[in-house]
């Protein structure tokens, strides 16, 4: 059996509905949001089939649905007997997914963790003063080097190296416009702005960082079962201490997906499925690693094709 990887996506993979197919085949799925919901005294599940009050889009809403949905998926997985991958690696908000799955943290202290995660980011910029936008077409030192011109109007830097030429910028509002203006002047395919509340992994999220570690330092990590590839420096830790810095680091530091996806491949990974809805980060791999095979997970034929191949 060819060695295969887990990949888990964050935020913006969210959708209404996610997952209503595999909840009528199985308990699994409503048994892991229940547990879920009860934590934080929110009814998750409905939030992600119905959201009448409109608060899937609120981060500190979005990112335990969202891993409840990857953990929900996993267990199925496993319930299913399908095979152990080798490694596991997340996007943003995915990293803690993936730790859950590889034993380092319990479920329901995951989903307090992201829940305060969201609720600190949120905090740590006021509504409106902040803003991300995804950069197509250039070189990664020719966005460097836009981003520290641009920050005479404030910060403004990478955020995501998400594939060969697509690069996610973060900051303050004006200095991520003028960085904008200075991509397309650079011949930038696209400069487009992204619709988020927070810019993510830049260094406006240090005062998050700073409250979140205060959460980390109250939580139990443990040793992985399965190897995980962190976000903020794209090696595999097993040292649940270091393991809980990478995790601080992650908030205000890009996401080095590029980094982690090569390095799953130069491990011999030839397959990898993305546990969780939709299937930005196999989008994402394809540009990545062409020859790396990448499946979804989130409804019953997907799931039922990706132990097939995985199994084979």
């Amino acid at each position: 059996m060819q060695k295969f990887g887990f990949v888990f996506p964050g935020q913006g993979s969210q959708k209404l509905g996610m997952l209503s197919g595999l909840a009528n085949q199985s308990s699994i799925i409503l048994e892991t949001f229940a547990e879920a919901s009860e934590v934080l005294e929110e009814d998750l599940w409905e939030i992600s089939q119905h959201d009448n009050d409109n608060y899937l889009d609120q981060t500190q809403i979005t990112q335990p649905v969202l891993l409840t949905a990857s953990v929900a998926i996993w267990r199925l997985w496993n319930d299913r007997q399908g095979p152990s991958p080798s490694v596991l690696a997340g996007h943003s908000l995915g990293e803690y997914s993936a730790l859950v799955c590889a034993g380092v943290l319990h479920f329901q202290d995951a989903v307090k963790l992201v829940f305060h995660r969201g609720r600190f980011m949120q905090s740590a910029v006021p509504e409106g003063t902040g803003k991300m936008a995804a950069i197509v077409g250039l070189e990664n030192y020719q966005i460097n080097e836009i981003c520290d011109e641009a920050e005479e109007l404030g910060v403004v830097s990478a955020a995501n190296f998400n594939a060969p030429g697509q690069t996610v910028i973060a900051g303050n509002t004006e200095a991520v416009e003028r960085a904008m203006q200075l991509c397309k002047e650079a011949g930038a395919r696209r400069a487009l702005a992204l619709n988020v509340s927070v810019p993510s992994h830049c260094d406006l999220m240090k005062p998050a960082a700073e409250k979140l570690q205060q959460e980390l330092a109250a939580v139990t990590f443990m040793q992985p079962e399965i190897a995980v590839v962190q976000n903020a420096h794209a090696k595999i830790c097993d040292d649940p201490e270091k393991i809980k810095k990478n995790l601080i680091k992650q908030l205000y530091t890009p996401v080095l997906w590029v980094d982690c996806i090569k390095l799953i491949s130069k491990a011999g990974v030839g397959k990898l499925m993305e546990c969780g809805p939709g299937k930005v980060l196999c989008g994402l791999i394809k540009r990545i690693e062409p020859e790396l095979l990448c499946c979804g997970s989130d409804d019953e034929a997907s799931l039922d094709s990706a132990i097939a191949e995985m199994s084979a």
